[in-house]
């Protein structure tokens, strides 16, 4: 059955669903939350929770990255970030956080971008990631692929264990007249470290970064509520659909190679437990997670959330966005909450998603039954 919509008589265009429009469905068993294990395994790593820390620096520093290691995650330290600019980034957190209030201001983007044009230093991307392994945790950082080429030897050198490359759209084909595409496939292959890509919304472009032998692909345009890529490119895929097809390219990638798994990760968007749970119950095997983390006292952003689009040199298109806080980090993710609206807590708010609907692991309750409600007729 075609899911074609016309939209003209020149142009027809596929239904796709966000993730505000779909819910899971309870069956006719039950189990006890303590029974549901949240374990997640990619590549030789195991973690008690699928979450990662989105590099962005208003969510992980190296002390965050560190302590979302201790807690069960995998922190990912943003290498072309504050952190790898200035030997002491503090006061220029400081600094952004007392900007205007006002969500759309182009004095804010500007002084961003000033912030944001001084150099990286290699010898800070191996500072910042000796830190972490000295803490004892999985090592993860990520660049943009512009950045990859130019960085990626100063980062193996620095010792990852995980490496993410990480952009608004990332793609396994890179045609450019001007300097020397990077060649996924080669790069990946060269590597001795699981990389995850993304970001992508699509069933092909998913399954052609699957073949370059990534361990995970990224399903989002990142950034979430900080983004603004819509209006400015025109570019959005609603995150259950973009979710459903990855999953599918991830299927059907399993069979053509003989049985390699790779990793669908939902990256964007995910404001609260129950879209982790549904992001979960879309295909999803971990969640890339950013505005409910910087939500937490320790996140560097002070309460509030930017990307790194937000400080592009020629063409910005990211807000620096108010999300406050609501509680320490362990709480955000462990509780216990003191909030009604899955800001914190957000695993026990997927353990007992995962209890209510019967299942007792991750891999499983990718098969919970949902529902489509779209938004506007759910109080019909």
């Amino acid at each position: 059955m075609s899911n074609e919509i016309p939209i003209g008589l020149a142009k027809s265009g596929r239904r796709a669903w966000a993730l505000d429009d779909v819910a899971v469905v309870p069956s006719r068993r039950t189990r006890s939350p303590q029974d549901v294990s949240l374990d997640w395994q990619i590549d030789a790593y195991t973690f008690k929770t699928p979450v990662i820390g989105a590099p962005m620096d208003s969510v992980m520093s190296p002390e965050t990255a560190i302590e979302l290691g201790r807690l069960g995650g995998l922190g990912v330290l943003n290498l072309e970030g504050l952190w790898t600019r200035y030997e002491d980034p503090q006061p220029v957190l400081e600094e952004i956080s007392r900007l205007a209030d006002d969500e759309v201001s182009p004095e804010n983007t500007r002084r961003l971008q000033q912030l944001y044009s001084e150099p990286i230093k290699a010898e800070l991307i191996k500072a910042r990631l000796a830190e972490i392994r000295e803490a004892g945790v999985v090592v993860s950082g990520s660049l943009t692929p512009q950045r990859t080429q130019e960085f990626y030897q100063t980062v193996v050198e620095a010792g990852v264990d995980m490496f993410v490359i990480r952009g608004t759209t990332v793609s396994a084909e890179h045609v450019s007249q001007n300097g020397d595409p990077l060649n996924l496939k080669e790069f990946i292959y060269e590597l001795d470290v699981p990389v995850i890509v993304g970001g992508a919304a699509g069933y092909t472009p998913a399954l052609h970064l699957m073949r370059t032998g990534a361990a995970g692909v990224l399903v989002g345009f990142g950034g979430g509520s900080s983004t603004t890529t819509r209006r400015a490119m025109g570019i959005r895929v609603p995150m259950a659909t973009a979710i459903s097809d990855v999953a599918a390219a991830r299927r059907d990638y399993l069979d053509e190679s003989g049985g390699r798994y790779v990793h669908v990760i939902a990256d964007g968007g995910l404001g609260s437990s129950g879209d982790i749970v549904k992001a979960l119950a879309m295909g999803a095997d971990a969640v890339m997670l950013g505005t409910t983390l910087a939500r937490a006292e320790e996140a560097p952003g002070r309460g509030w959330h930017w990307g790194q689009e937000a400080v592009h040199p020629d063409f910005p298109r990211g807000h620096r966005t108010r999300v406050g806080t609501v509680g320490p980090l362990e709480e955000v993710l462990w509780g216990p909450s003191h909030h009604t609206d899955g800001s914190s807590n957000l695993m026990g708010g997927l353990r007992r998603a995962m209890a209510a609907t019967g299942y007792s692991d991750l891999k499983s309750f990718q098969r919970v039954d949902a529902i489509v409600s779209p938004l506007g007729q759910q109080s019909r």
